[in-house]
């Protein structure tokens, strides 16, 4: 967590550094991978427990689902769609050790909220995954347009990207991407989460309170 808090302020630090570019989302590049990861991500992508919020009190669930679907409405005006899209985004981070709120940020820039969204590489869906990452880690039936499958392959394609760069979420950001060492796209993701989908239980608490 410490390496992550420090790579966010370094990045927060180079918005006002690094020149404007254009972010081209859904790039990720095939790199082999050992058996045992292929084998361990193909485990983790199999998993079928029901999504839910993980927070200690229903109250403290509520609160942010609340205030992250206002967020998100002018997105999807759908408000059965948003919170569908709300809780597994909570649970397939949370699952994979990530902010929820900065895999927010990356499906904005990534996607726009597209559930259908195509890259110019062919990436697919909310997290613009790559179809290959199907062939190496998942089965012949997993769809990238279905809500779920394209949440878990994108949180767990982070969370290997990040344990690859050592916590470095710059670099995984960037390989996530397939921009590793250029500055537009992993800048965009933490303006994004930074700017946008930042949460505060303690300031969500407050505000419920004054109600």
């Amino acid at each position: 967590m410490r390496r992550l808090t420090r790579a966010v302020f370094q990045l927060a630090w180079g918005l006002a550094l690094a020149a404007p570019g254009s972010v081209h989302p859904g790039n990720q590049i095939f790199e082999p991978l050992s058996a045992s990861v292929q084998a361990a991500l193909h485990k983790s992508v199999s998993d079928h427990a029901t999504p839910f919020l993980a927070f200690d009190t229903e109250a403290q669930a509520r609160r942010w689902l609340v205030d992250m679907s206002q967020r998100l409405a002018s997105r999807i005006p759908d408000r059965i769609q948003r919170e569908e899209l709300l809780v597994t985004v909570h649970y397939e981070a949370k699952r994979a050790g990530l902010d929820p709120q900065l895999v927010l940020g990356l499906i904005q820039v990534e996607s726009g909220f597209r559930k259908y969204a195509v890259s110019r590489a062919g990436a697919r869906g909310y997290m613009q995954v790559m179809p290959f990452w199907v062939k190496l880690i998942g089965d012949k039936d997993h769809n990238l347009f279905h809500l779920r499958t394209n949440l878990r392959f994108g949180c767990l394609i982070l969370r290997y990207y990040l344990d690859l760069e050592n916590g470095d979420l710059y670099r995984a950001l960037g390989r996530y991407n397939g921009s590793l060492g250029k500055p537009e796209y992993p800048t965009a993701v933490v303006r994004a989460w930074q700017r946008n989908w930042r949460y505060s239980a303690q300031a969500a608490a407050g505000a419920h309170a004054h109600a």
